[in-house]
């Protein structure tokens, strides 16, 4: 199965309640990929209401395009989320969006199409960039790097324990032969691995290792979050559903940070008011319901967080 019929939003009834939706607001879904949160937003949204959708993906902006035809209340940006400060005030929204919701990670149609090269499971161009029309491929790094840069993205990407054997099995197989397939470097990566985990791919760790580096996820997501704290209006939501811990981590401490407010020395008499906070966290980390797990195995390691602005 592959396309949008492979695809089911995870958490969709969970981001769109955290978002508290008004009729007439103004909304941003920073990660469109098919549109499942995006249609549910619409739907909740009233005639004066609107949503702005991000996404670096080609094929994902096709989709947006064909929903955009159908409802003018959809604008869409090319761009990556962590352009949401620049592409929001080319659009006039300088004052600010009432909600703001990331959905991180890779989607099922990518993962799906061998021919984007995301997927250990099903050989093709060893390519993983979100957008294929820009940046380094992980063909040509995977062909390029450095012994070390390479161990060094799989522990430090992928948390991958294995790394430096990794990484020179891949120094030495990519001597007599380029690597340009996924499932080529698969292969590499199960024979080096020697430790395998019961029900995953000896290549899971590797290959989101990989993935998060070339498309530089981390960063961008770090981006992401300022720009959208900066354009989020006061009493906006921010809901953010993550994939990988160290997602989640990067999520939480931005949440716990801008929730504490400025920092001053310890022992300072300092009242909260004068800390500034900037968010207020909403309730506790949200998990699939086991029914969602049973459906979707996708959502088992999904993590939904959502904060409140409460002051510019």
């Amino acid at each position: 199965m592959t396309g949008e019929s492979a695809h089911e939003t995870v958490l969709i009834a969970e981001a769109i309640d955290a978002l508290s939706i008004r009729k007439d607001g103004i909304y941003v879904d920073a990660t469109f990929g098919r549109g499942g949160h995006s249609r549910l937003i619409l739907e909740n949204l009233g005639a004066q209401g609107s949503l702005i959708v991000f996404d670096k993906d080609p094929e994902a902006i096709v989709a947006a395009t064909e929903i955009r035809e159908k409802d003018e209340r959809l604008q869409i940006a090319h761009a990556p989320f962590g352009d949401l400060e620049e592409q929001l005030t080319a659009l006039g929204l300088s004052e600010g969006v009432d909600g703001i919701l990331f959905d991180l990670g890779v989607s099922s149609p990518q993962l799906d199409n061998a021919e984007r090269g995301f997927s250990f499971l099903r050989d093709g161009p060893l390519d993983m960039r979100m957008n294929p029309e820009v940046g380094q491929s992980a063909e040509q790094w995977i062909n390029s790097a450095a012994e070390t840069e390479i161990a060094d993205v799989l522990y430090q990407y992928g948390e991958e324990r294995h790394s430096r054997r990794m990484a020179r099995r891949v120094i030495l197989e990519r001597a007599e032969k380029r690597i340009t397939r996924t499932g080529e470097l698969a292969e590499i990566i199960k024979e080096a691995n020697p430790a395998w985990e019961r029900d995953k791919h000896p290549a899971t760790r590797a290959f989101q290792g990989i993935r998060i580096f070339i498309n530089d996820e981390l960063g961008e997501l770090e981006r992401g979050l300022e720009q959208a704290l900066k354009m989020l209006k006061v009493g906006g939501r921010l809901v953010v559903i993550s994939f990988h811990s160290l997602e989640d981590r990067m999520v939480k401490r931005f949440i716990a940070k801008q929730a504490k407010g400025d920092s001053f020395p310890r022992g300072l008499p300092i009242s909260q008011d004068i800390l500034s906070p900037k968010l207020n966290p909403i309730g506790k980390r949200i998990k699939a319901s086991a029914l969602e797990v049973d459906r979707n195995t996708r959502s088992r390691s999904a993590v939904m967080r959502v904060a409140e602005k409460i002051a510019q």
